[in-house]
């Protein structure tokens, strides 16, 4: 990465706001498209979300990470040249129950052998899971995925299983106002294969941004953008931190829905800007992360809350996290928005954890707690007054958004890698046209 001097500040043909997956992904769309690009990433380093940081051994994501073999995120990552090297989850899957552990009815065998379900609850489960691979999820009406679960699913213990399922998908916990169709076409895409990196998300980020400078980006880090100057209407500068600016013709801005809004300044009210902001549900949760010398317990390597919303993975089973043999684990508590106490989530996940491998705390070599982050900046959810947000900021000529909340019915990673994709697409059609 470079440091901007004030000697250094010229014109761009596009200015890109964070350097995460969907700031890095457009950006190199842009450059290969023939543009003049700088990425502005106020951090010390790339990557947002999906950095990686390394503890004794152990490296650990910023929460929970997956990546779906039938998502968008797969696809467009394949097509840059990014090598995705990693293993599946185990399939032998555990649920907590009542501070038990039980195997989860997520095969055929489970599903007619668990103790959870009354026969007539297996037979619901089965035609529940059958019904899922062959609905069109986009196709069902904007019921909130309560409204669906209670019109769709009478057994209590199935709906339990259910919302279970549709929480490790889609990593929220808002069943009263997430979409049904949204949550359940996520629900498919996990159906069809999840894969854990080696290395963790930074493998991606430090590709893509070796592929990023190959391609002429500019790419500078700690370098906060504080305004976007506006003129008759357009895009004219960017103001950054110490009076600098820059000149650009078009600027996506990778951030939150609220900090997008308030870089706009006063037009903001007069853009969809102030809409996103006002009508976003971020999902949130809390994570905990930890380096092990061994579990415990054997074949408790991933277990699903079903009276809780936790969820469990053994991440080292098949996938290489760490350079010494420690084994990496993550348990997550998702919140619906505004829920949150830290120690109590700690108490809970810990409580979760000695369920599941008690005697853990003797074998801790790394930990990391995230008490509260966010997830996604906004979901698909019940009062949005469209499903489809962006690319272009109506109103602001030459202002674009992408990122994990810029969804045309994408979620999670496959949002923000769709959402760059789109974004670059506008404003190449756009240059190409003047």
């Amino acid at each position: 990465m470079t440091e901007l001097h004030k000697s250094e500040l010229k014109q761009y043909d596009t200015a890109v706001i964070g350097g995460g997956l969907a700031g890095l992904i457009a950006a190199i769309e842009l450059a290969k498209g023939g543009q003049k690009v700088v990425i502005f990433e106020r951090a010390a380093r790339l990557g947002g979300r999906a950095m990686t940081n390394k503890k004794n051994g152990a490296f650990f994501n910023l929460g929970g990470h997956a990546l779906y073999r039938a998502g968008q995120a797969y696809a467009v990552l394949t097509e840059l040249g990014i090598q995705l090297d990693g293993g599946k989850p185990s399939s032998n899957i555990k649920a907590m129950w009542n501070n038990r552990i039980v195997p989860m009815p997520a095969s055929l065998t489970s599903m007619l052998t668990s103790k959870l379900l009354t026969w007539s609850g297996k037979m619901q489960l089965m035609k529940l899971v059958m019904k899922l691979a062959r609905m069109d999820a986009n196709r069902i009406p904007d019921l909130s995925l309560r409204d669906w679960a209670e019109a769709e699913i009478s057994d209590p213990m199935v709906r339990h299983v259910f919302y279970s399922l549709c929480r490790t998908a889609t990593y929220a916990q808002d069943p009263d106002f997430q979409l049904a169709g949204a949550a359940l076409a996520q629900l498919q895409r996990a159906l069809k294969g999840v894969l854990y990196l080696h290395g963790g998300w930074q493998t991606i980020v430090d590709q893509l941004r070796d592929k990023a400078i190959q391609a002429g980006v500019q790419l500078i880090s700690g370098k906060d953008v504080k305004e976007i100057v506006l003129e008759n209407g357009r895009v004219k500068k960017l103001m950054l931190a110490e009076g600098e600016h820059i000149q650009a013709a078009n600027v996506i801005s990778t951030a939150s829905p609220s900090e997008t809004y308030k870089l706009v300044s006063d037009a903001a009210d007069r853009t969809l800007l102030k809409q996103w902001k006002d009508e976003a549900r971020p999902s949130m949760a809390a994570c905990l992360d930890l380096g092990l010398r061994k579990l415990p317990e054997g074949g408790r390597d991933v277990a699903m809350g079903l009276d809780q919303p936790i969820f469990f993975s053994h991440h080292t089973l098949n996938a290489q996290l760490s350079d010494n043999g420690t084994l990496v684990v993550h348990l997550v508590k998702y919140n619906g928005p505004g829920e949150s106490d830290p120690k109590a989530d700690e108490r809970m996940l810990t409580a979760a954890m000695n369920t599941l491998h008690p005697g853990w705390e003797d074998e801790v070599v790394a930990r990391q707690f995230l008490p509260n982050i966010t997830v996604v900046h906004d979901t698909l959810h019940r009062g949005r007054s469209s499903r489809f947000t962006g690319p272009a900021v109506e109103g602001v000529g030459g202002l674009y958004v992408a990122g994990d909340w810029v969804t045309h019915g994408e979620m999670l990673a496959d949002a923000s890698a769709a959402s760059a994709k789109r974004a670059a697409a506008a404003i190449l059609k756009s240059s190409r046209m003047a």
